[in-house]
This record gives structure tokens, C-alpha cells and sequence, in this order.
């Protein structure tokens, strides 16, 4: 029977990803913080924590991945022709806290949701480090949409996205791919996989693909400055 490690605050390292169940797919360990090292530690090693209020820290690393290669993202027709004549104006990192706490608001499908407080201080800290990033999209002056992340060398790590407009959440995507294309990411991690996301491009790898990939494109050392280099916070598409 196999068994969960449950980790300290003072160890930092994680299990082999190897070792994640089956059943829940792919959780890994137990335990630990939401210190910004740890975070970063586990992203590189295709870790993420996700778990509810009333749970402990839970760490995953599904089989297979979801991911996306910027120069392999779809647009649809309809999307297309919304983006041409695209009422909103969009922009990055104007207002991080706003998106998480959209991405945090109740689904259709259930009142809970996994970004609890804890996760938001968490994630404005690395936001605050400049490797937590945010896309926003705007109609007049109110937060329609948008999505959060992380960027680690090459690798942008999607965390989650929210519309309170037809196809808002879209836009915002189509907008961050094609800037990471420009900047000269290669790789998008979503994750788990979503009809959402399938239609712009996504799609499925084994786990050991998606691991070896990050050995490459997210190495140890310095984040991307492609953020902090862009020109302007406000774009339009």
C-alpha cells in the first residue's frame, strides 16, 4: 500500500513526482508551507498545491499533463472575429489581487474553491517577487475577466481563470500566449484538462515528457525578466 510523505517546514524537497497516487490521480505529499521557495521548488519540479479550506496542504502532479506550445494555439472563427472588433481593453499585472480574488468567486457547478485566503497571500507574495503574473481584461473601468500564473524561465504555469463576460477568459489567454510566444516561452503548463482549454490548442502529455521538458526550460536560477522589460502595463489586442 502505498504511502503519502507528509512534509516538514524546514525540508524543502519533495518526493520523486514517481511515487504520485494513482487514486486521486496524481497527489503527491502532504504537509509542508506556501513559503514563496517552496512554491518556487515545486513548480520547477512540476509540483503544484491545491486543496480546500478545512483540508492540509495537498501536492500534485497528474498523469498525463495538460499543456499548450504558444505556437500551436487555436483560434476559432467565432473567437476571431470577437477579437477584431474586441469591445475591452486588456492589460498585465495591473491588478493581481482583483484576478485572484475573481478566480476565488463560486462556479456554476459548486460554491467551493480552492483559492483560499492562505493561497492568495501566498501568491501575492510571489506576485510581490515579480514571478506571479496576472492578465486582466476591462470593460470601461470594471474587472470583467482574466487569469493568474507563474513564469519560470521559459514555462508559464496557469493556475486559473474567470469570466463575467462571453468569452472573456479566452481573450485574456489568446492575448498571454501571444505575448509569451513574443518573448520566447515555449511552454504552457494548464494543468488538468478542460474542454476550455482543448479548444485553444491544448493538449495531453505523459508526466515524464512534461518533466523533462521543465528540466530544460525551467532550469535553477534566475526567473524570466520578460515581464518586468515589457513597455506598457495597458494593451489592446
Amino acid at each position: 500500500m502505498l504511502q503519502l510523505t507528509w512534509l516538514d517546514e524546514q525540508n524543502l524537497e519533495f518526493p520523486p513526482a514517481a511515487l504520485a497516487l494513482d487514486e486521486p490521480p496524481g497527489l503527491l505529499a502532504v504537509g509542508g508551507d506556501l513559503s514563496p521557495a517552496r512554491l518556487i521548488k515545486a513548480y520547477r519540479c512540476g509540483i503544484f498545491p491545491w486543496y480546500q479550506d478545512g483540508q492540509p496542504l495537498l501536492w500534485w502532479c497528474p498523469h498525463p499533463r495538460t499543456v499548450l506550445l504558444p505556437r500551436q494555439l487555436h483560434v476559432s472563427r467565432s473567437l476571431r472575429k470577437q477579437l477584431k472588433h474586441n469591445p475591452f481593453r486588456l492589460s498585465m499585472d495591473s491588478a493581481f489581487a482583483e484576478v485572484l480574488r475573481g478566480c476565488a468567486e463560486p462556479r456554476d457547478y459548486t460554491d467551493a474553491t480552492w483559492i483560499t485566503e492562505e493561497m492568495q497571500q501566498a501568491y501575492r507574495k510571489l506576485h510581490q517577487l515579480g514571478i506571479a503574473h496576472s492578465v486582466e481584461v476591462w470593460e470601461q473601468e470594471q474587472l470583467v475577466g482574466g487569469l493568474y500564473g507563474l513564469a519560470l524561465g521559459k514555462v508559464f504555469f496557469g493556475e486559473s481563470m474567470f469570466s463575467r463576460r462571453t468569452n472573456a477568459s479566452k481573450i485574456a489567454f489568446v492575448h498571454l500566449v501571444t505575448q509569451l510566444e513574443a518573448w520566447g516561452f515555449e511552454l504552457i503548463d494548464c494543468q488538468m484538462p478542460t474542454d476550455h482549454l482543448f479548444s485553444l490548442g491544448a493538449h495531453s502529455v505523459s508526466r515524464e515528457d512534461f518533466l523533462a521538458q521543465l528540466n530544460t526550460l525551467c532550469p535553477e536560477g534566475p526567473v524570466s525578466s520578460a515581464w518586468g522589460a515589457s513597455t506598457s502595463k495597458e494593451l489592446l489586442l
